[in-house]
Parts: structure tokens; C-alpha cells; sequence
């Protein structure tokens, strides 16, 4: 798991959240089975459950991620909708949208989801706002055009949550590409004067933006 705190203080907030249904609890042991290390990208009870109180609190309507993988953030998020509510959710990878999509139709609010494969920024082009919640976690070279694309489709008081901000503690020192993305990335929005933003420290770091 990437989280910046020690891991009997991430137990702790764990034990002290609120559980995950037993699908997604089921959902996260597949992760680990079919995926080995990659299910350190899932992102987990606390952040899950942080997004999933981000759509509660803003009366959030459409939710729009960047970064499906094995589908347990939309479904945190789905549980949150209103049942005619929507969630679209972007994944590249045909392995990781088809395992999400089996976890997808056997959920309750899997009605809520549409998947949509492909390149993000594609599909970015093609989609229409507003959105209430925007969910960042891809790639992390493209973070900047999807955030500039999640921009201009959020509604008037919608929010932009950007997941691995912190890079495991990298931006400090980053000494490779996906790091130095990351604080370019921040430095974006840091400089950004249409928006706030808060950097907080939850798991490898998030950011939530809003306009001004």
C-alpha cells in the first residue's frame, strides 16, 4: 500500500473508518490475486471512503474519473450517487476495464458506471460537463492535460480530486520521470489563479481543486 504515514497509524485509521462492503472487500483480494504489485494502485478503504464523502457532501450527480483500474474507486464513489446519478470512468487498459466491468455488473450500483476504454485525453474530447466530482488517477505525464480538461467541465461549485500527489515523498527529490511529472504537475495548479487547492496527506497524497 503507498501511503506516507506508519503503516500502524494507517491500521489504525483503517479500523477507525468505516468498513468496505464485502464486494469491495472482495473486489481488492482479486486485485492482489490476478495483479500482484499493481494492486498498490487501488486506492483503498480510507481514500475511498474520503472520495465517497466528497460525492455525499457535494450532492454530486456525475462523477467523472481518469483511471478506472480493477474499478474499486467507482464503485466508493457510485455507492454516493443518487440512483440516477452517473459515474464515468476512463481506462486504457483492456485486461484492467474488463476485470472492473465483472465487479461493475454484479454491484448494486453498477447501473450508475459507464466504462469507457481507450485513451483518456480521446475520450476526454469527447465527453460534455458538467461534472461535479473529477477523480485524477492515471498516468502521470498526462496529469496536466487531463486536469486542464477536468477544468473546463466541472460544474460551478464541483471539485477535482488528483490522487499521488506526493509521489511515496518523491517530490521532494524526484530523480525520474513520473516524479518530476508530479511536481511539475503541482507546480501547475499551485500557480493556477482560477482555482483553490488543498495538498493533503492521505495515503500518497491527493489534492482537491475548486474554482475561485
Amino acid at each position: 500500500m503507498l501511503t506516507l504515514v506508519p503503516e500502524e497509524i494507517e491500521a489504525y485509521a483503517q479500523d477507525h473508518s468505516t468498513g468496505v462492503p464485502p464486494l469491495l472487500a472482495e473486489l481488492t483480494q482479486a486485485t492482489h490475486d490476478k495483479f500482484g504489485g499493481l494492486a498498490m494502485m487501488l486506492s483503498g478503504q480510507v481514500e475511498g471512503l474520503l472520495l465517497q464523502t466528497l460525492v455525499a457532501s457535494i450532492g454530486a450527480k456525475r462523477v467523472l474519473e481518469v483511471g478506472t483500474f480493477t474499478g474499486f474507486s467507482a464503485l466508493m464513489m457510485a455507492a454516493a450517487l443518487p440512483d440516477d446519478g452517473e459515474i464515468v470512468t476512463l481506462e486504457l487498459s483492456p485486461e484492467h476495464a474488463a476485470f472492473a466491468r465483472s465487479f461493475f455488473e454484479r454491484s448494486p450500483d453498477g447501473h450508475k458506471v459507464r466504462l469507457i476504454e481507450g485513451p483518456a485525453l480521446d475520450t476526454l474530447q469527447t465527453l460534455e460537463g458538467p461534472f461535479d466530482l473529477v477523480f485524477i488517477d492515471a498516468d502521470k505525464a498526462g496529469y496536466v492535460g487531463y486536469y486542464e480538461a477536468a477544468l473546463s467541465m466541472l460544474s460551478e461549485r464541483g471539485v477535482i480530486a488528483i490522487d499521488n500527489v506526493l509521489w511515496s515523498g518523491n517530490v521532494l527529490d524526484p530523480k525520474e520521470d513520473n516524479g518530476r511529472a508530479i511536481v511539475a504537475f503541482n507546480d501547475h495548479v499551485e500557480r493556477d489563479e482560477r482555482v483553490t487547492n488543498v495538498l493533503l496527506t492521505v495515503r500518497d497524497g491527493i489534492m482537491l481543486v475548486r474554482r475561485k
